[in-house]
Order: C-alpha cells, then sequence, then structure tokens
C-alpha cells in the first residue's frame, strides 16, 4: 500500500513541478500579447485564447499538487489549533460527505467532455482562432483524474491516523 500511495505522490509531485512551467510560458504570452496590443497596436488572435488554455491546464494539473502538499483552502485559525488526530476526523468526515461526491461528478463530466470533444472535433470560440477543444478539455480530464488519487491517498493516510492514531508514513 505504501508503495501506491508513495507512486501517487510522485505523479502529484511530477504534475505540480510541470504546472510551473505553464505559469511562465502564461506569463510570457501575458507579456508578449501586452506589448502586441499595446505598444504596437496589433493584439494578436491567439493570444487570449492561449492564455485561457495555459491557464486551465495550470489549475488543473497543479491541483492534485496542491492537495498533496495539503495547501489548499480551509479555516486554518481552527484546523491548526486541533490534534493529528481531530485533524484526521475533519478530513476524512469532509471527504466523505463532499469531495468523494465532487470528484465522482468532475471526473465523470469532464471525461465526456473530453470525449466529445474529440469525436465531435469541437473547436473553442472565443476568438476567430478556433483551436481544436479536445487537447484542453483532455488536459482537465486528467488533472481530475490525478486529483482524485490524490484524494484517495490522503483519505488512506486519514483514515489510518484515525484507526491508529499515528501517520501513515
Amino acid at each position: 500500500m505504501k508503495a501506491i500511495l508513495s507512486t501517487i505522490d510522485s505523479i502529484s509531485q511530477w504534475s505540480g513541478k510541470s504546472a510551473r512551467w505553464l505559469a511562465l510560458a502564461l506569463v510570457l504570452v501575458m507579456a508578449n500579447e501586452t506589448i502586441m496590443r499595446y505598444v504596437f497596436n496589433q493584439p494578436t488572435v491567439w493570444g487570449f485564447e492561449t492564455s485561457v488554455m495555459m491557464g486551465a491546464a495550470l489549475y488543473a494539473l497543479g491541483a492534485s499538487y496542491a492537495h498533496w502538499s495539503r495547501s489548499h483552502i480551509r479555516i486554518d485559525v481552527f484546523y491548526s489549533r486541533l490534534s493529528q488526530r481531530k485533524r484526521a476526523i475533519i478530513d476524512v468526515l469532509g471527504t466523505v460527505v463532499v469531495t468523494f461526491p465532487l470528484m465522482f461528478v468532475l471526473v465523470s463530466a469532464s471525461v465526456a467532455n473530453a470525449w466529445q470533444a474529440w469525436v465531435g472535433k469541437e473547436t473553442l470560440k472565443l476568438t476567430f482562432w478556433y483551436p481544436p477543444a479536445g487537447p484542453l478539455r483532455t488536459v482537465v480530464a486528467v488533472g481530475f483524474i490525478l486529483l482524485t488519487l490524490q484524494v484517495i491517498a490522503n483519505f488512506v493516510r486519514d483514515v489510518y491516523m484515525l484507526v491508529r492514531n499515528e501517520a501513515y508514513d
């Protein structure tokens, strides 16, 4: 089990480190678009849509890393003062009641959307560039799948903490 959890963690870390490069590329694309628009008065057709795609991919691929590092948003004023066991209780309840159902819906919808985008040869219509939607929708689906795997890995650790009152790793 430890090997499986370690593999999921490694994938989440790799995904997050890869997403960092998308952040750099996004900054460069937006800087280029700003210069082209306001200095040369010639905005590009592809700049806006590319930035939207990069931003979506950045969030999708970075989500599992954020969950792995437990840097997602929570009310830390109370949570940080609790014992490890009480934190595990909150995390297990939150995962069962909210996160698992949400992940089911998000993975199902994103996989269906990706499939439809490829089959229907869908294009994005934010600008007149019309890039294919399949690659972006696939990256979003993969991001939700990776996040779900990381949620499961953290859930196993939290249940172990609840049962044994000690960290799994």
